[in-house]
């Protein structure tokens, strides 16, 4: 077996070789390191690179091994984290110059969790500045480039993620989501993007822990992939007050389901909520029979989202004051503008403003959950338009519909956010211009594995997953 073809694995069979013996950890991070050697920069995708450190990690775990060790349930697989989460003794930007040469003392749960289950982490993948907006570029590292066409972005906030992971870089990743940071990268770069439920991945360090607007979650090749990775991140930790009491392992189950009779809302655009590019549009229509052919009953329906849009921007602004209106105060000139413009529109929310908000968003739950009772899943867009122009910034009209603010083209993601729906992108298939689209599959509330069920069942129907960038 070569390198190369270690790295097209994914990461359940190569944990599989692993776990046999059949294939050493030293081995797997020297096919990895090489394939970032080679692709790495031509993308900008991984931002610290730490490969001595990695061999090194990865000759641990092998004398670990030989010595009958217990193995975690990522034992010996390459990872790299996102630069938005604290890894101790390891540079973290944020993605902004003030934090250039940041390095932290402790690891953010999420790490301390993917190293216990036994990865090696190679650095840190690419973000936009202070993870806002979904287009990966900062002034500290510059532009990740999407794979399947180097003119484009790869969406964000997770686009360094996405990318290594598309250029088999690595066999996971991880990711965070606010308005669709996990989900519209993974579309963009045809790999799996999973926004969990608030609380299944319990998220610290964090000034504001009863929010359950920024979650963590899983990126990978694959639905198997992800649901692996989750099973190490995923349960409870006092340190999260709105973590989920199930464990993890639970994640690791087989994920095949007979899917006959269960009754599904096909909503490209949630009825009309929001504009779509045709070309997205069309390659979800070309997939919708592979629903049916599942045996799902497929009906055109969508909930009440009245609302959704003023919530989620309230939230979001008050959320933003709260992280960063101290910075902005004092750095002004060393924050982007569209950071400012957040914190401008928190400092400007009164305290009734954030009341009828709740009231707003409570009313909104209730509606999407009462037309879940009928229907199980969802089935949208993950984002509005296909891969746009690296050197633009964010989209600002879609079908001739002006976009009011930075983040509207993503309605279709904090859509879902704002009523904490789990929600998966999975890939669908591609645009004439050879550019990938997801599709977003959302369950109900707390039903994480039932997403993933579908995801896999749609995944293993189409195989969409296998199409790599001519990279």
């Amino acid at each position: 077996m070569t390198d190369l073809d270690l790295c097209y694995r994914t990461a359940t069979e190569l944990i599989a070789l692993i776990h046999k013996g059949e294939l050493s950890a030293r081995q797997l991070m020297e096919a990895h390191l090489a394939q970032i050697d080679r692709l790495n920069p031509k993308v900008n995708a991984i931002v610290t690179y730490l490969p001595e450190r990695a061999m090194e990690a990865a000759r641990a775990a092998d004398e670990a091994q030989a010595h009958g060790e217990p193995l975690g349930p990522l034992h010996g697989l390459p990872i790299a984290h996102k630069d938005l989460e604290d890894t101790a003794g390891v540079r973290t930007t944020y993605g902004s110059p003030l934090f250039r040469d940041h390095v932290p003392e402790k690891d953010a749960l999420i790490v301390e969790r993917i190293k216990k289950a036994g990865a090696i982490s190679v650095g840190k993948t690419n973000v936009p500045e202070f993870g806002a907006g979904s287009q990966t570029y900062n002034e500290v590292f510059g532009e990740t480039l999407n794979p399947y066409d180097l003119t484009k972005t790869c969406g964000g906030s997770s686009g360094g993620a996405a990318v290594a992971l598309a250029c088999r870089m690595l066999p996971i990743a991880d990711g965070s989501d606010m308005g669709g940071s996990l989900r519209n990268p993974a579309n963009y770069c045809n790999v799996v993007g999973f926004r969990t439920s608030p609380g299944r991945v319990p998220v610290w360090p964090t000034a504001t822990a009863w929010s359950p607007f920024s979650v963590q979650g899983p990126m990978a090749r694959t639905v198997e992939d992800a649901a692996l990775l989750l099973s190490a991140i995923a349960g409870p930790d006092p340190r999260s007050p709105i973590s989920i009491e199930q464990p993890g392992d639970l994640f690791r189950r087989p994920l095949a389901r007979d899917f006959r009779g269960v009754k599904t809302a096909w909503c490209p655009d949630l009825g009309g909520a929001f504009p779509v590019d045709p070309r997205v549009t069309a390659v979800l229509e070309s997939r919708r029979d592979t629903f049916t052919d599942l045996g799902l009953i497929v009906e055109e329906a969508a909930p009440d989202m009245t609302d959704a849009d003023e919530c989620f921007k309230v939230w979001r602004a008050w959320q933003f004051e709260l992280a960063r209106g101290e910075l902005v105060e004092k750095h002004r000139d060393q924050v982007k503008e569209t950071v400012i413009w957040n914190v401008q529109e928190g400092q400007k929310l009164s305290g009734p403003q954030l009341g009828r908000a709740e009231i707003k968003r409570t009313a909104l739950y209730h509606r999407v959950r009462q037309f879940m009772e009928e229907y199980e899943f969802l089935l949208l867009v993950v984002s509005q338009v296909s891969p746009f122009d690296v050197r633009q910034r964010y989209v600002t009209e879609i079908n001739g519909v002006p976009m009011s603010t930075y983040i509207d083209w993503m309605k279709s993601c904090y859509y879902i956010s704002i009523v904490g729906n789990p929600a998966i992108s999975v890939p669908c298939g591609f645009t004439p211009e050879g550019l990938p689209v997801g599709i977003q599959i959302v369950g109900r509330h707390h039903d994480d594995w039932g997403v993933l069920q579908l995801a896999y069942a749609f995944q293993q129907a189409t195989q969409v997953w296998k199409r790599l960038p001519s990279l």
